[in-house]
C-alpha cells in the first residue's frame, strides 16, 4: 500500500513593511479624525440624527396695486377696520447696515421697534455697544424705539458659561423689554434676529387681516454674505405673534404653522472684513473657527467671491441627497429682484449687498 507523503508548510510571518505601514497609517487616521470630526460627523448626519417634524406651510399671496380686503380674503382671514399695533424685537450685535435697512424698510408699519444688546458677545468676549455708539445714524427712528443694555459675563477660564445660556440670558431680559415697550395683548410681536427681516406686505397682513394665526413662523428666503447668493428657504427661526400673557421671546421652533416666503434672511452681510472676524469669534457657534488662518482677511475675501463657507464645513442636512446637493460653493444670482424696497432705492450706499459686489474692505 502506498503512503501518501504529508507536506507540512510553515505558517509565515507578516513581513515587517506591513507593520512599519500600519504604524504610519493608523496615527495618520486617527489625527485626519480628529481633525476633520466635524466634517465627518456632518457628512454622516443623515445616519445618527433624525430631521424634525415638516412645517405645515400656509400660501402667502401678495401682488402690487391688490387691494388687502381680497388679500385678506385669498388667506382665508377678514379684513380689519384698524390695522393692529406692531413691536419688532430683535438681538442686536453688530449688522449696523443690516438694521437700516430693516428699520427704513419696515418703518412705516412698525409701531415700535425694540432693540436689546449687550457689551459681551455670547461667547464672553467684552464688546463695544455698537447700536449706542452709531445712535445718530438711526436718528430717523427716535422716539419709535426702546433700547435696553445688558451687562453681559466676561469668560474668566471656568466660570464662562456655554453661548446659548448667555444668549437664552439675553432672551429673558428682551421680556422685560418688550413689556416695557408699551405692548398690548392683541398687538402683534415680529420675534426675529437682526438679519431675518421681514417683508412690509407680511407685515401688512398682519396688521390689517383678522384670523391670522396666534403663533406663525416666517419662512425666509435665506442668503450668505449678500443678496448676490441666495442659499435656499430654509430659514424658519423668525416668527409672529398676537401678543398674549403666554408669549415668551424665543428664537425656537414654536408651531408647525410657517408662513411661505415671507422675506429676507442675509447671513453674514457686512461691509468690511473686520466685521466678518467679529462674529466668527462671537456669535455661539465660534467654536468652528479651528484655525488661526480662518480669521485670515485675504482668506475671508476670497471665501465671500467664491461663495464658499468661511468655516470649510459641510452644510447641515438630514439626508444625503440634500447634502450632496448643496455642497460646494453657493451659485451666484444676477437678480436684484424682490428684495427690499429701501437697498434698491440706495444701491450706491450698499452696493457690496448687491450683484457684483463681493469685494470687501479691511475697515
Amino acid at each position: 500500500m502506498a503512503t501518501r507523503a504529508v507536506r507540512l508548510t510553515s505558517k509565515r510571518s507578516p513581513p515587517k513593511f506591513l507593520f512599519v505601514i500600519l504604524l504610519i497609517l493608523i496615527p495618520i487616521c486617527v489625527i485626519g479624525i480628529f481633525t476633520h470630526s466635524q466634517n465627518i460627523s456632518y457628512f454622516f448626519r443623515p445616519l445618527w440624527d433624525n430631521a424634525p417634524p415638516p412645517f405645515k406651510h400656509l400660501p402667502h399671496y401678495y401682488a402690487e396695486n391688490v387691494s388687502m380686503d381680497h388679500l385678506c380674503h385669498l388667506h382665508g382671514w377678514s379684513p380689519r377696520s384698524q390695522p393692529r399695533n406692531v413691536f419688532d424685537a430683535i438681538l442686536f450685535s453688530n449688522e449696523l447696515d443690516i438694521l437700516e435697512i430693516r428699520w427704513r424698510e419696515l418703518y412705516p408699519y412698525v409701531t415700535k421697534f425694540v432693540i436689546l444688546e449687550s457689551n459681551t458677545t455670547f461667547t464672553g468676549i467684552p464688546k463695544p455697544l455698537f447700536f449706542s455708539s452709531n445712535r445718530a445714524r438711526f436718528a430717523f427712528a427716535e422716539g419709535k424705539f426702546v433700547h435696553g443694555v445688558l451687562s453681559g459675563q466676561v469668560a474668566v477660564h471656568d466660570s464662562y458659561k456655554h453661548p446659548f445660556e448667555l444668549e437664552t440670558q439675553q432672551r429673558k431680559v428682551m421680556n422685560r423689554l418688550v413689556r416695557q415697550s408699551g405692548i398690548s395683548y392683541g398687538d402683534i410681536l415680529i420675534m426675529s434676529d437682526t438679519d431675518e427681516i421681514p417683508s412690509p406686505h407680511t407685515v401688512k397682513l398682519m396688521q390689517w387681516c383678522d384670523g391670522v394665526p396666534p403663533v406663525m413662523h416666517l419662512e425666509l428666503r435665506h442668503y450668505m454674505y449678500s443678496f448676490e447668493f441666495p442659499v435656499d428657504y430654509s430659514s424658519w427661526r423668525a416668527t409672529t405673534h398676537i401678543y398674549g400673557p403666554d408669549t415668551h421671546y424665543r428664537h425656537s421652533r414654536q408651531t408647525d404653522l410657517i408662513f411661505s416666503d415671507a422675506g429676507w434672511h442675509c447671513s453674514f452681510c457686512f461691509r468690511h472684513i473686520q466685521e466678518f472676524v467679529f462674529k466668527m469669534t462671537a456669535y455661539s457657534h465660534a467654536e468652528r473657527v479651528k484655525q488661526k488662518d480662518f480669521l485670515d482677511h485675504a482668506r475671508i475675501q476670497e471665501l465671500i467671491c467664491r461663495g464658499d463657507d468661511l468655516f470649510d464645513m459641510l452644510p447641515e442636512e438630514y439626508t444625503f441627497r440634500e447634502l450632496i446637493k448643496k455642497m460646494g460653493s453657493i451659485p451666484r444670482s444676477a437678480s436684484a429682484v424682490h428684495l427690499p424696497a429701501y437697498l434698491i432705492e440706495n444701491a450706491d450706499k450698499f452696493e457690496f449687498l448687491l450683484p457684483g459686489g463681493c469685494l470687501r474692505t479691511s475697515e
